[in-house]
């Protein structure tokens, strides 16, 4: 089957945020709290917490859209090419040589410990057993190790002598992943009385640091100095590390340093790189920021690990304008950059909605001969594939193959993803989505849990609940465990088809399974309260099923016999969702009273369960607000929410109730952090603001919203003297638009500038709608401009587009009556407002 012709090029509209500069190429501007002095060979890093901390927003309210991961880079250091220092013999090498050549066997096997007792009167010790040691385990050869261990141990006087074989012993095991064999080899030797050194501490610490686990490392790391051991440079690297790959976060790991240096240890490159992958793993560009500028104070070299992981920070951050300064310094210092760092920068390019500048640095690292890995093909055909370019999508996975990389669960999962959102305009994609589920299977590449929350998420939004019953039919058969993206995508889909009480329903049996849900999950709820109706989930009666289409009745009786044989209750989601593809029963809420009071307890649950709301719950619970007719019940939410954030809800009350000076600075530093947030997210909260705004006749508040919004580019091209572009606007937000924009071409009219022959207004076809000009955004920008007399009119071939001849314009604006209609007020107010409309959009235009 033929993959189906892909559909045109989406035009994308990446943000440019303005980002702290650098001061220079080689140091970032520090934090106001560092002005103290530190010591020449030490650092007080302490402070640079507290630089996240003047940030009155959490890291989670910067959140992105999606809590879907991708592939994560290792930032551990390699082994340097090349042989080191030779101080083992050349006995040991050709003790080596015969010892590979020999099978893999068992303890009880005399072969190896035979040929052990052959060299034993000429290995040097410790060093030439510690040798094979490391050469076996780098081999995986594991039976080998123990036996060489043991044999060498047992044959040694000096405690010192056996204390560093226990160390290597440890260190290899830790890196073949046998934590558990390690520490029993660690206590054993402690009991013997050779073990309870420094070096067999900060090895075991090590060990547990490479599978992730940072508590036992801590605990391992907290015995040591209980035993009256002095930590040194090796001990505190490790622990750090393990902090890092432990996901311990960074106030917490910062202690572990700053007792370091008041011990007098000085930290390394090595220390400093551990620290930047903790604040790359907690997402904290601004600590890492801070660690970076420590490193140059200490004139400590920065190496490719040094800036991969800063870049990695900085991308979590959003920081991509920063990054690209990054990368520049790495060329001034002769630090190329490689395949990880691109990777790194691309995929940050791509999650913030910049898809064309990460396109063009693939172009650059071709340009520059790096060759692609698995993780950046992967990330180019996500990129991709979110553009809706699936040829040149399938034309990377053909160059993929063709470099001996087949195409992973990531791939296809990139695939579907994007195949699944354009399913919904253009039906031929379902076909491609289908092809490519099943080629994946033939490929012999086993789908994953995300693959089926793709493929039900996309089918179960395009109203095939038939489809997304049978794989997730399927899913149930594999074995896989339902996870918190299977779920959200599942309690998604219900919430937009109106099925909210039964994303409820399904929310309360995710818990009581144990899964924890995320603030995905419950923004797609609180989303969905405050829409007109809402269905109720029941069972299915058997006078239903007999009403129901003939196509369906199989499916319904396969359903109830699935559920009557014990499935869950997202089988009775596609119970019902199968019948009332038809036929949906729709019940009211009692009111809207209730729905507000259902967002609370959402919001409530959250706080209970420590899941932090980030912008798109801000969003989300503004546009329920608008949604409800009720000044007081959207009063009474945002009063009861400034309990759980005054920041943020703050500032939305604040605006609603009419004390927008005494909130305007608050509301500032909520808009600097809305700043770093990716285009879409951004937009859609100063959307979902405005809207509120205007909802309830905060006019005058809801135009200094947008203006904000365009004085710091929300939205790309906006206006001009010529035409005002509302792509991408809500109806507030776009109609407080008109009004800036109009005054603002009135300034110039009055300035005695002529107007270009024609102005323009574009509403364009619609968030996603294929017809052209048939959405909301229209219907309201028509209906205002003929409430205020404007004389524009729909364009003949193309309603999405409202025009006028200037001079026509010009005239109705000089005219004495028109400034009247285009000031905008407010319902609301309490203080006389010290903003002159004119002089602000003189400011923004």
């Amino acid at each position: 089957m033929a993959t189906p012709t892909p559909p045109p090029h989406c035009s994308i509209t990446p943000s440019k945020p303005s980002q702290t500069p650098l001061q220079n190429h080689h140091h970032f501007p520090q934090n106001h709290h560092n002005h103290h002095q530190s010591q020449q060979n030490q650092c007080n890093v302490s402070l640079s917490c507290q630089s996240s901390t003047q940030h009155h927003l959490s890291a989670d309210f910067r959140g992105r859209r999606s809590t879907r991961l991708v592939s994560k880079f290792h930032f551990n250091r390699p082994k340097p090419p090349g042989p080191g220092p030779n101080r083992h013999s050349s006995v040991a090498e050709q003790a080596l040589h015969l010892a590979i050549r020999l099978p893999d066997a068992s303890s009880s096997d005399p072969t190896f410990q035979n040929l052990l007792l052959s060299f034993a009167p000429k290995l040097s010790v410790p060093e030439d057993y510690s040798f094979l040691l490391r050469e076996l385990g780098n081999r995986g050869e594991l039976s080998k190790v123990l036996q060489c261990f043991h044999f060498a141990v047992a044959r040694q006087q000096n405690r010192a002598s056996q204390g560093k074989l226990v160390s290597a012993i440890i260190s290899i095991l830790g890196r073949l992943g046998h934590v558990d064999m390690a520490r029993s080899i660690f206590e054993a030797a402690r009991a013997e009385g050779y073990g309870n050194t420094v070096y067999t501490f900060s090895s075991l610490i090590s060990a547990y640091a490479r599978s992730g686990l940072s508590e036992e490392a801590i605990r391992v790391f907290e015995t040591m100095k209980e035993s009256g051991l002095k930590p040194n440079l090796v001990t505190y690297n490790a622990v750090i590390d393990a902090c890092g790959k432990g996901g311990v976060e960074f106030g917490r790991t910062l202690e572990y340093f700053n007792e370091m240096v008041r011990n007098r240890v000085q930290p390394d490159r090595i220390t400093f790189n551990s620290l930047l992958a903790v604040c790359s793993r907690g997402g904290s560009w601004e600590s890492a920021r801070d660690m970076f500028n420590e490193m140059v104070r200490q004139g400590i070299e920065r190496d490719i690990f040094t800036y991969n992981t800063l870049l990695d920070a900085f991308c979590k951050g959003g920081q991509m304008d920063l990054a690209m300064e990054i990368m520049a310094e790495m060329t001034e210092r002769n630090v190329g950059p490689n395949v990880v760092t691109y990777s790194t920068v691309i995929d940050g390019f791509a999650k913030a909605g910049r898809l064309d500048e990460a396109l063009n640095l693939f172009k650059k690292m071709k340009y520059a001969r790096i060759g692609l890995d698995r993780v950046s093909y992967n990330t180019l055909v996500s990129i991709y594939a979110k553009l809706g370019r699936f040829q040149e999508a399938l034309g990377v996975c053909e160059e993929m193959e063709s470099a001996g990389i087949k195409k992973d669960a990531v791939t296809y999962n990139a695939l579907l993803g994007g195949y699944g959102k354009q399913g919904k305009y253009e039906a031929g994609k379902y076909e491609a989505v289908k092809y490519l589920f099943e080629e994946m299977k033939a490929e012999y590449c086993t789908p994953n849990v995300l693959t089926y929350s793709t493929l039900i998420d996309t089918y179960a939004k395009g109203g095939m609940h038939k489809e997304a019953m049978e794989v997730f039919k399927e899913f149930k058969k594999t074995g896989l465990k339902v996870d918190v993206v299977l779920y959200s995508a599942l309690i998604d889909a219900l919430c937009k088809n109106g099925l909210v009480q039964s994303a409820v329903a399904l929310l309360d049996e995710m818990t009581r399974e144990g899964i924890r849900p995320n603030v995905v999950t419950y923004n797609s709820i609180i989303d969905a309260f405050g829409r007109a109706k809402s269905a109720q989930i029941r069972e299915i009666t058997d006078d239903e099923i007999s009403k129901a289409s003939v196509e369906h009745v199989k499916d319904v009786k396969d359903l109830k016999m699935g559920i009557a044989n014990g499935d869950d209750q997202v089988m009775k989601i596609f119970e019902r969702l199968v019948v009332e593809k038809k036929q949906l029963v729709v019940e009211d809420f009692k009111g809207k009273s209730e729905e507000i009071a259902c967002i609370l307890g959402m919001f409530h649950k959250m706080h209970q369960l420590e899941i932090k709301p980030n912008v798109v719950t801000f969003s989300a619970i503004l546009n329920a607000c608008s949604r409800c007719n009720s000044f007081e019940d959207a009063s009474m939410l945002l009063e009861e929410l400034r309990l759980f954030d005054n920041q943020v809800y703050g500032v939305a009350h604040g605006l609603l109730t009419g004390f927008r000076e005494k909130v305007w600075m608050q509301a500032q530093t909520l808009f600097d952090e809305v700043k770093r947030l990716d285009a879409s997210t951004a937009s859609a909260f100063y959307n979902a603001l405005t809207d509120m705004l205007w909802h309830f006749g905060q006019q005058r508040g809801a135009q200094l919203v947008v203006l904000e919004g365009k004085r710091r580019h929300v939205w790309e091209n906006l206006w001009s003297e010529s035409c005002l572009d509302l792509h991408l606007m809500s109806s507030g937000a776009a109609q407080a638009m008109v009004h800036s924009w109009l005054l603002n071409i009135r300034s110039v009219v009055f300035n005695g500038r002529e107007l270009p022959k024609y102005v323009s207004i574009l509403t364009g076809w619609g968030k996603h709608s294929k017809v052209a000009g048939d959405g909301t955004l229209r219907r309201a920008i028509e209906a205002l401009l003929a409430g205020i007399g404007a004389p524009f009119h729909v364009e003949k071939f193309n309603i999405g587009r409202f025009r006028s001849e200037g001079p026509v314009v010009a005239a109705w604006l000089k005219d004495s009556g028109t400034l009247k209609v285009l000031i905008l007020h407010d319902d609301r107010t309490h203080t006389q407002s010290p903003f002159n409309p004119l002089y602000d959009l003189q400011k923004v235009s």
